[in-house]
This record gives structure tokens, C-alpha cells and sequence, in this order.
């Protein structure tokens, strides 16, 4: 075999070499990739992440948020996690948002990914508290509450109610969360002491409804934030011909 025979062969086999080098690492990049994409779920981001795809576009997947956090919660998203590649996310069920009053997560965002309008760690909404009534200990009747001592926002976001039961049955005492105050850390979910926690965080856009500017609640004041949802839009019904407006439309001239 000829010198010029030889080195043919030896381009023909390193060709070959890298091109198995590429689809192998291809095959392994789309495989990840879909492996992700049947993995995607919504999970909470830190505090003050701006809305959807804005975060998309403006998250450089620079991890100095993750870096930031005193207490390890949050983390950057690998090829195998249920959240777009590189952007920050932590899962309550492990390691919650302690809610740090300085917010350093926020201090540490060089993109505005993360708003530097959030001053405040309570105005924070990272998700919203749902609780499930089939496996909460407190829907069974037995007195737990821990997600209530838990809740960083004392007696806002999440308040227990009395439930009574009847005279032969103890009255059974709920958590209600109310999403006005409610910020999404997750230190109730962490707590929770049932297998599964009875009480996640979830999307609040998947989760909650808009009752829509054009209604009022009478017997609310008119500066009240639940009257105070933005103008009625055009071709919304009068609200003034019933005095109150909106739901109080059960008046004597109606009956």
C-alpha cells in the first residue's frame, strides 16, 4: 500500500471518527432536550421575576442570583430540570424563598430579569398557596395549622377559618389563603407535615380568575382594592342605574 493510499485512509477514518463524534452529540443534545420538554412544568422563579417570555428574553443565564441566596434555594436549570435551560428556579418542597428583606437575589440581577421595582420582599409574587381540601389534615377535622405558623405574612396571606360541624361534630379549623397578600415562597408547602404537602405553590395565572373592572361591590367602600380593578371598558353595562352597581342588581324593582 502506497504512502498517499495510507494517508487517505487515515483522513477517511478520522472523518468518520468526528462525524460519529457529532451525531452523538447531537442525538445526546435533542435527546436531553426532549427528555426536558416532556418534563415541563411551571416552577416558581426567584422574587421579582418579570412576566413570560420578558424573562426569557432578558434571563443572560448569568446564575448570579443563585449565587446570591444565602440559603442555597435557588438553582440554574439543567438539561434534565422541568424549566427552560439555565434560567433560575427552586422547587418549595426542598428549599422555600425565606423571604430575605434585602432581597439579594434581586441586588444581584445585572439584566433587570429579576425588576429592581420589587423593594419590598412582601410585594413579591413568586406563585400563589393552593391548598388540596381531600389531603389537608385540617379539611379532616384534625388541628394542624402548621402552614399558618409557617406563612411569613402573619395573618395576611394566610388566616384560619372556624368551620362548624353541627352540635354532635368539633368544628374544624381551615387555612384560607388570600392571594392579595400571598407572595408564593413556599415556607407553607415546606412545613406541611402530610406525605405529599397538601398545600403547593402553583401559577397564579393558572390558578387564579379576574372578576373585570366594569363590576362593584356594594358593600365595599368605592376606594376598596376589589373596586379599584380599572375602568369598565366601553362596551361594559352601566353600573350607576343600580345604585350600587355591578352584583347588587337584586334591588325592589328586580323582585
Amino acid at each position: 500500500m502506497t504512502g498517499s493510499a495510507k494517508t487517505t485512509r487515515r483522513e477517511f477514518l478520522t472523518k468518520a471518527c468526528e462525524l460519529s463524534a457529532a451525531g452523538f452529540v447531537t442525538a445526546f443534545a435533542w435527546g436531553s432536550l426532549s427528555l426536558r420538554d416532556a418534563n415541563a412544568r411551571w416552577m416558581p422563579r426567584p422574587p421579582g421575576a418579570v412576566d413570560g417570555k420578558d424573562f426569557l428574553a432578558l434571563c443572560s443565564r448569568c446564575g448570579q442570583c443563585v449565587t446570591s441566596c444565602p440559603y442555597e434555594t435557588l438553582r440554574l436549570a439543567g438539561p434534565f430540570d422541568p424549566a427552560p435551560g439555565g434560567t433560575p428556579f427552586f422547587v418549595p418542597e426542598e428549599i422555600p424563598c425565606y423571604m430575605c428583606k434585602d432581597i439579594p437575589c434581586v441586588k444581584a440581577c445585572p439584566t433587570g430579569a429579576l425588576s429592581p421595582a420589587l423593594t419590598g420582599i412582601s410585594d413579591a409574587r413568586m406563585g400563589i398557596a393552593v391548598v388540596d381540601p381531600a389531603s389537608c389534615l385540617s379539611h379532616q377535622g384534625l388541628r394542624c395549622e402548621v402552614c399558618y405558623r409557617a406563612c411569613p405574612e402573619e395573618e395576611k396571606a394566610l388566616t384560619i377559618e372556624m368551620h362548624p360541624r353541627g352540635i354532635s361534630r368539633h368544628a374544624m379549623f381551615i387555612p384560607v389563603v388570600h392571594p392579595e397578600h400571598c407572595t408564593g415562597c413556599g415556607l407553607c408547602t415546606k412545613s406541611c407535615p402530610t406525605g405529599t404537602p397538601a398545600i403547593r405553590i402553583a401559577d397564579r395565572k393558572a390558578v387564579l380568575g379576574e372578576i373585570g373592572g366594569h363590576y362593584r361591590l356594594g358593600w365595599l367602600p368605592d376606594d376598596d382594592p376589589k373596586n379599584r380593578r380599572g375602568d369598565a371598558p366601553a362596551d361594559a353595562p352601566e353600573a350607576s342605574a343600580q345604585g350600587a352597581g355591578g352584583l347588587d342588581y337584586l334591588n325592589e324593582n328586580a323582585l
